[in-house]
């Protein structure tokens, strides 16, 4: 099977698509695929590269990757992807939709206010709708890329003007204090939960990328909670319309899972969250593509 790594792409998450993709080529089994690494730098780039593949393994973050213009194209090419399909991808990558749609499910998550310009924000009583502290995130960033935790008014229009750079619109973000964990979801089964306890004040792109940025370790958690949590995930999951597989990050706070977001092609490093779980439930990095490829092409194939 002619397997497409496809990595790089124009997105602000290159680097760690790169770094994605990398590991993929290192832990495909060349006694089953002829691995074929390719490197995105513009989108008319995918056209001419993915011809010939039997399918395409995505290792592409953020924009024109993860948001469902990718998977578009692919399809229109008539190319197999891996991981969730079109719809799924793009509703995923829009924060403000994707919550609008978990608190219509009645999936707990924390409360926000939107902004798209600077005048906005100054319309906006964030200090009196939502509080102090609060996280300012680009929506339809990833990474933590344009992410802060913000404490005070003062520092507020800083962080969302920076927010600003890398997106037009700007999720201003209540702030939940508890315990940060993560779910991934492998073909409609939660695999065993991962907390996180990041080395700063909360989970940024150091500590998700650095070698010691946190402390990142499957935990047992206790019945009734673990049985919220993963009721919370497969929701998610499912009101997202999401498949094949994807990781679904949540604050535990006094027992009640509270959903942060969904990721439809979560990070593969070797620092990533998802491999760790995974290994958890005896499941190998190689043993991982496999599944992702066989379930892809079952899902694929279902879709037409």
């Amino acid at each position: 099977m002619k397997v497409g790594v496809i990595m790089g792409g124009v997105s602000s998450e290159r680097e760690v698509s790169l770094l994605t993709g990398q590991e993929m080529i290192k832990n495909l089994d060349r006694s089953k695929y002829e691995v074929v690494p390719v490197e995105i730098n513009s989108k008319r780039d995918l056209i001419d590269k993915a011809a010939g593949l039997d399918i395409a393994l995505l290792a592409l973050h953020g924009k024109y990757g993860e948001d469902g213009t990718v998977q578009g194209t692919l399809e229109s090419l008539g190319v197999p992807y891996t991981g969730c399909g079109v719809l799924s991808s793009s509703v995923s990558m829009d924060k403000e939709l994707s919550k609008k749609l978990m608190r219509f499910e009645n999936i707990s998550t924390g409360d926000w206010v939107q902004v798209g310009s600077m005048e906005e924000l100054a319309a906006a009583d964030v200090e009196g709708r939502i509080g102090f502290p609060v996280v300012v995130k680009p929506n339809s960033g990833g990474s933590s890329i344009g992410t802060q935790l913000v404490k005070s008014q003062d520092a507020l229009e800083a962080a969302v003007e920076d927010a600003l750079k890398w997106d037009a619109s700007v999720m201003i973000e209540q702030f939940i204090g508890g315990d940060e964990i993560t779910c991934a979801i492998l073909n409609g089964e939660m695999l065993p939960v991962v907390a996180i306890k990041a080395n700063s004040e909360f989970f940024d792109y150091t500590s998700k990328y650095a070698d010691n940025g946190a402390e990142e370790r499957v935990i047992d958690l206790p019945a009734d909670v673990h049985a919220r949590v993963e009721q919370a995930a497969l929701a998610t999951y499912k009101a997202l319309k999401c498949s094949v597989y994807a990781r679904i990050d949540m604050i535990i706070k006094d027992g009640v899972p509270y959903v942060l977001e969904a990721n439809t092609l979560p990070g593969l490093t070797k620092n990533s969250l998802l491999p760790k779980s995974a290994a958890a439930a005896g499941i190998s990095f190689g043993d991982l593509l496999d599944r992702i490829i066989e379930y892809s092409l079952t899902e694929r194939k279902r879709e037409k």
